[in-house]
């Protein structure tokens, strides 16, 4: 099947390409994430939880450069396992900006334990705050310590609406 117009001919792990000029320049507080990142996860606190998993995650641009979409794995390759499917999830996000509500719309869908989160993204310093109020616990996922090459992730739940949040899982990504 011959490449369609616009795109590079070379489809990356979303099956996503950038169509050129239409990417909305507010797309790159996650477009910077593009590409694929190798994933050091671990779940503090709990002692029940492997020490470390090692992961993958994969950012591109989809629906012709309107949306950002990222697909994470954990465990990933030859850690695949289904000793403890606790620990383990392979999910996706879409995500876009909302002039409307002058922030990031976003959901999430992991099929492994069938959840489904929205979530509302600003922000925060040099911080990405997602806030998801959809379901009991509140959760915030936090991306901090960005930078060319790394990014640190924190998942973190409140059961007081969030006026305060417990750290629950911590993803350390290198790019590859």
């Amino acid at each position: 099947m011959p490449a369609r117009r616009g795109h590079t001919g070379r489809m990356n792990a979303l099956d996503a390409t950038l169509l050129t000029g239409v990417a909305d320049p507010k797309l790159e507080a996650f477009s910077r994430f593009d590409g694929s990142w190798d994933l050091q996860w671990s779940r503090p606190g709990d002692e029940e939880a492997p020490a470390s998993l090692w992961g993958e995650v994969h950012f591109g641009t989809v629906l012709g450069g309107r949306a950002i979409q990222d697909v994470w794995i954990v465990p990933a390759g030859d850690q695949q396992s289904t000793e403890d499917e606790r620990y383990s999830f392979h999910g996706t996000t879409i995500r876009f900006f909302d002039d409307g509500i002058g922030a990031w719309r976003s959901t999430w869908i992991e099929p492994i334990h069938g959840r489904v989160r929205t979530f509302v993204g600003r922000p925060s310093g040099d911080e990405m705050h997602l806030i998801s109020t959809d379901g009991d616990p509140f959760l915030r996922w936090r991306f901090t310590e960005v930078g060319a090459d790394h990014f640190v992730w924190l998942g973190e739940y409140s059961v007081d609406e969030g006026r305060t949040w417990i750290l629950e899982e911590k993803m350390v990504a290198t790019r590859r």
